[in-house]
């Protein structure tokens, strides 16, 4: 298992006091410009007494690190929180390097940076964190300044990072366990898990379908993490309340373990409050962050009496937190720096639209409240735009564009080639080749098999058309690994 030398919670020792405290009213300002707050547990308002610990939720960032809170937001509640006498904590649920153009053309470095400045506590690694391939992985992970763990992140066998760790602080031991889903290996890109023969050597316990075998690791560390005296247990996972993760979404894992405290979820971009039991009855919470920072997640440990509540920050106005409210952080000038190097090289014009072309539909909402990726269930104009695009460069007969694939929408006016790599983050190369009618018709058949649930599987096409009579049943068929068969 990967180790390294840090202080008693996993980083370079950090130095308090030379943070910029913030200004003492910046919640209460920010708040009437669209911050929201959900509590569930305690009373949240006035100081907090003594050292009560406070952990801050991240995941799925996606590298939306100006969206809504953004990293300034995340740094100045932090300062906040720390200038009222709490110690904190902060971490993240993995997805944080990849998803938009800063991910992209620095494969994940300049995220890396800007959470090194951040100064995260402990991280876990998202599915889409594997997108540039497992070298830049590598990399990305040794410029880290703060560990990685998961317990069933496996190479040949053999985990590659510690399950667990312990954030000592305000004279309390807080143990977390780190869980990756396991469909990473069909959600991210096969090949990056195999080495040069095309052998699968890395997995994240997913031939097991019963879920028995993550279940079991789960457990396992949690034990372990208690038995080096842990005051408190709390599970950071990508795991997510989709059907289709079924056996491993966050419910049935909360269902077959016992003795953690919380359990930190990420994946499916929910905001969901959710408490259930847990194998032995106990009722225990489940908390999610969202997506692109627009919530942040917030655990407090008090000093009075050891009992844990926690608060979900929302951020509901189109203009970001640091926008609006005019904050400015230590945070400000590294971000700043890294876009303005950004826009220079990829800002300029290279053509136009009269019209939005779009991902979402500007309308409707899917169950969490978040805009309905009408990308990934029908026809879109930007599907379109993609599609005709590969079909004339490559002179192709027909051309496919899985929809997870396609990103961002693009709004009337100029086109950059930032808009570009927004709409196409990830590092795919076009392939010709040559396909019969079958192969075709088994392609379309697999990417609309979710219809009418949302799935990045889904295709936009060029030179075809296609009906979909959702009342019969899908013919495919899948192997061990979720993949085509």
């Amino acid at each position: 298992m990967r180790k390294a030398e840090f202080d008693n919670c996993g980083r370079p020792g950090r130095q308090k006091g030379g943070r910029l405290l913030a200004r003492m009213a910046c919640i209460a300002a920010v708040i009437t410009f669209g911050m929201t707050l959900s509590g569930y547990g305690a009373e949240t308002e006035g100081k907090l007494p003594g050292k009560d610990i406070v952990i801050m939720v991240t995941s799925d960032v996606h590298c939306g690190i100006e969206q809504n809170f953004g990293y300034v937001g995340l740094q100045q509640i932090r300062n906040t929180f720390e200038e009222n006498g709490a110690e904190t904590l902060l971490v993240d649920d993995g997805d944080f390097s990849q998803g938009e153009v800063i991910g992209m053309t620095t494969k994940g470095e300049a995220i890396i940076d800007l959470m090194n400045e951040l100064d995260y506590d402990v991280v876990i690694p998202g599915n889409h964190d594997f997108d540039y391939g497992m070298d830049q992985f590598n990399q990305n992970v040794e410029a880290a300044e703060f560990p990685f763990i998961s317990c069933n992140f496996r190479k040949e066998g053999k985990l590659v990072f510690d399950p667990w760790t312990i954030c000592e602080v305000a004279g309390k031991k807080i143990g977390f366990v780190g869980v990756t889903t396991p469909t990473t290996l069909i959600t991210s890109t096969p090949k990056y898990f195999q080495d040069g023969k095309g052998n699968y050597i890395y997995d994240f316990m997913e031939k097991d379908t019963t879920g028995t075998m993550l279940y079991t690791a789960v457990q396992n560390a949690v034990d372990e993490v208690r038995e080096n005296g842990a005051d408190y247990v709390f599970v950071m996972a990508h795991l997510g309340n989709e059907t289709r993760c079924k056996p491993w979404t966050y419910a049935n894992l909360i269902s077959h373990i016992s003795g953690i405290d919380g359990f930190f979820d990420g994946h499916s971009h929910d905001t969901d409050q959710v408490t259930m039991k847990d194998r032995a009855g106990k009722e225990v919470f489940r908390m999610a962050v969202g997506t692109k920072m627009n919530c942040i997640g917030c655990v407090r440990i008090s000093a009075e009496d050891g009992s844990i509540s926690h608060d979900l920050y929302s951020w509901t106005n189109k203009v970001s937190m640091p926008e609006l409210a005019g904050i400015k952080n230590e945070l400000t000038e590294p971000i700043e720096t890294k876009l303005e190097q950004l826009k220079e090289e990829l800002g300029k014009t290279i053509a136009r639209t009269p019209y939005d072309l779009l991902i979402d539909d500007p309308k409707a909402v899917d169950e969490n409240g978040l805009a309905l990726r009408i990308i990934r269930i029908a026809e879109t104009n930007l599907g379109d735009l993609c599609t005709d695009s590969l079909r004339f460069t490559t002179g192709a007969d027909i051309a496919l564009a899985n929809a997870g694939g396609i990103r961002s929408d693009i709004y009337a006016g100029n086109i950059s080639y930032l808009n570009v790599l927004d709409v196409y983050p990830f590092g795919n190369q076009m392939s010709v080749v040559e396909v019969t009618g079958q192969q075709l018709l088994d392609a379309l058949e697999w990417g609309s098999r979710m219809v009418p649930s949302e799935d990045g599987c889904f295709l936009q096409v060029s030179g075809l058309s296609f009906e979909l009579h959702t009342y019969l049943d899908s013919s495919c068929a899948q192997d061990e690994y979720g993949a085509f068969t």
